[in-house]
């Protein structure tokens, strides 16, 4: 077997990660053709068809899903060794963005790695949901977002992240018909989750209070006022979890993904979050 180039890898990593060969290129500065080549290459190298199209996108052989694995931390790998010879030599400013829902829970803790590693970089924080921060980072006004992604390629899927009914155990407000419910703004991915959920089973059900914020939603809850769907994260652990012995049915789970700006290509500092963020929220089902 000939030696795997880390090029090639790249260009795997990244048609895998984004889900065709045309949303791969920009991500490696490439032409279509030329991550069509690379990835020929190292089909060529490994002696194995590695990816094949799928009717959405493209779809991993069983030889490509284990290649995958090993792949991603040959360039993990690559990119430490890149970063502690270039020393604390980043500077820069990044502008990143997280509902408040993932903050606490899946950002802070990178946060407190990358700080200390980096404080020649500044990083600026806007807590808001996904519907707001999608346009933003598409605009460029953002650099980074981790988002619940509204369609497939929307950014790199890192992990699926559970959504639960929730309720106060103080008030029996699951009981009532038509149930009481809390939800985000009209285009809330979240919102709709519910919505659907409710409508796959027939149930009545009554909007009582909109918020655009996480602290609204467990506030409508711990009063009583309605149930809400939340992302498991963040689900105070004071309230109730609802399901089929409150005859609420499932809820599909959020597709959380890091979304990248095209105009943050090039910067450092936003590589160096991007790949810290990818090493540490990635799940391993997805290599």
């Amino acid at each position: 077997m000939q030696d795997l180039q880390i090029d090639w890898l790249k260009s795997f990593v990244a048609a895998v990660d984004a889900g065709s060969l045309s949303s791969a290129a920009p991500e490696v500065h490439r032409s279509q053709s030329a991550v069509s080549m690379q990835i020929k290459k190292l089909e060529s190298a490994t002696g194995y068809r590695l990816l094949v199209r799928g009717a959405r996108q493209l779809q991993l052989t069983h030889e490509g899903q284990t290649l995958l694995g090993y792949a991603r931390r040959m360039l993990d790998l690559h990119a430490e060794a890149q970063a502690a010879l270039q020393g604390d030599s980043l500077s820069g400013v990044v502008k990143l963005g997280v509902p408040d829902d993932y903050a606490s829970r899946y950002l802070t803790p990178v946060l407190k790695r990358f700080a200390p590693r980096h404080g020649g970089v500044e990083i600026q924080l806007d807590c808001e949901q996904s519907t707001a921060l999608i346009p933003r980072v598409a605009r460029g006004e953002l650099d980074l977002a981790l988002v619940s992604r509204d369609h497939p390629r929307r950014g790199t899927l890192l992990f699926h992240e559970p959504m639960v009914w929730v309720g106060s155990a103080q008030f029996d407000i699951w009981r009532r018909d038509p149930l009481p419910i809390a939800v985000y703004e009209a285009a809330s991915l979240g919102r709709r989750s519910a919505i659907n959920s409710l409508a796959l089973q027939g149930r009545p059900y009554k909007v009582v209070y909109n918020s655009s914020n996480l602290a609204g939603q467990i506030a409508a809850v711990e009063s009583g006022l309605a149930v809400a769907a939340l992302t498991q994260c963040s689900a105070p652990p004071h309230l109730r979890v609802l399901g089929p012995e409150e005859g609420l049915g499932p809820l599909e789970p959020m597709e959380v993904a890091l979304y990248r700006s095209q105009a943050s290509r090039g910067s450092k500092a936003v590589d160096s979050l991007h790949r810290m963020l990818l090493q540490t929220l990635r799940s391993p089902l997805h290599g």
